[in-house]
């Protein structure tokens, strides 16, 4: 038995995040139903590439989901949804700010209504403010928020992070609501309602720069795969590829130092500890990459793993899905009846991890079932 079987879920909500929020919570074990436009959600289209004519960006964020198109233009389409929603617990939505309440579906009437619904709704920029209303997408956001401007080189142009981070984010956020909401609900017999934003989410993110903003007055510096507060903790290159060295206290230090052949380098003033390390960092980085670029890849990983030190290989996307660990842990699952596969839920319950049950619907492929008729 899955933790959220018997809970049932509304979703009106399209591309990323709303549709994330409604997967996770349909992964462990809810009824989610789909609400989409006749000619579908929006992110069926995002490609190429294409998986039998449907975005995979829409695939991997809608299994275990049954769909059913409605047109939220016709009076009776909106009378079906408000009362489908009475008979739900959870209802996601990410459509236009101010769109639902014009047709008598926003948070003050559907919770008016059917007083035991968690009604969660998912902003571009926060449920208040003067920013309320206004649209956005995950590059906009990432941006606006600060995130964009701490990714990157340090004095190249800012980069964006290279998956859509604040959909998946805000998506685990919604869900990590609705469930606090539902637990709330068991006690007082009331649902609520539930606010996230991308806005938020990178303001989140980011929590670490700011304390340290907070507590020194300067902006953080980039750095591609490093810290700005613990040296060394970053990639560097070998004779046959990156790694990724992280000493993460003075101890760890000391043992990288013996493997690269400076065990002096542990007391030397300018390295001993790690606020010295960071502040000599010009020094000691240059030091350890021409050192690492006399081996391999592969022999610095077995010397590092053999010493104690925190290592890894900087993988592509087919290498780390290849990994052993990757099949042990079973984060990739097939799509019943289909030869594709996808990411799996990312947790587990008992020693079990819930399964894919359901292929992402086709538009309106289960109205008949849901509706009638």
């Amino acid at each position: 038995m899955l933790p959220l079987e018997g809970i049932k879920v509304v979703e009106i909500a399209q591309n990323l995040a709303g549709p994330v929020a409604a997967e996770i919570l349909a992964h462990m074990g809810a009824d989610v139903v789909k609400i989409e436009r006749p000619e579908g959600d929006d992110a069926r289209r995002w490609g190429p590439p294409f998986w039998k004519g449907v975005s995979p960006g829409f695939l991997a964020v809608n299994a275990n989901k049954r769909s059913v198109t409605l047109d939220l233009k016709k009076v009776s389409d909106v009378e079906w949804l408000v009362d489908v929603s009475g008979r739900a617990d959870v209802l996601v939505q990410t459509l236009r700010p101010g769109s639902l309440e014009e047709q008598g579906l926003g948070a003050a009437a559907l919770t008016a209504k059917h007083p035991r619904l968690e009604y969660c709704s998912v902003w571009a920029f926060g449920a208040t403010g003067p920013l309320r209303l206004k649209p956005g997408y995950e590059p906009m956001v990432q941006a606006f928020s600060g995130l964009m401007a701490m990714n990157g080189d340090e004095g190249a142009p800012p980069t964006r992070i290279g998956t859509s981070i604040l959909d998946y984010g805000t998506g685990m956020w919604t869900a990590i609501g609705a469930l606090a909401g539902l637990v709330q609900r068991q006690q007082t017999g009331r649902g609520c309602v539930v606010d996230a934003s991308l806005f938020e989410t990178g303001l989140a993110w980011l929590k670490g720069h700011f304390a340290s903003f907070r507590a020194s007055g300067e902006i953080p510096e980039r750095h591609r795969t490093g810290s700005h507060r613990v040296v060394p903790f970053q990639g560097f290159e070998t004779k046959t590829g990156p790694l990724i060295i992280a000493a993460g206290n003075d101890r760890l230090f000391a043992k990288l130092a013996q493997v690269l052949g400076h065990p002096e380098w542990a007391t030397d003033p300018r390295f001993a500890t790690n606020d010295a390390r960071v502040a000599s960092k010009s020094d000691l980085l240059p030091a350890i990459e021409a050192i690492l670029t006399t081996r391999s890849k592969g022999e610095w990983i077995d010397l590092l793993e053999a010493a104690g030190v925190p290592c890894a290989p900087i993988h592509t996307l087919p290498e780390a899905v290849a990994q052993p660990q990757a099949a042990a842990i079973g984060m990739i699952q097939p799509v019943p009846g289909d030869d594709y596969d996808l990411v799996a839920l990312p947790l587990s319950f008992d020693g079990a991890r819930p399964g894919i049950r359901l292929a992402p619907p086709k538009p309106g492929e289960h109205t008949r079932e849901i509706r009638g008729g």
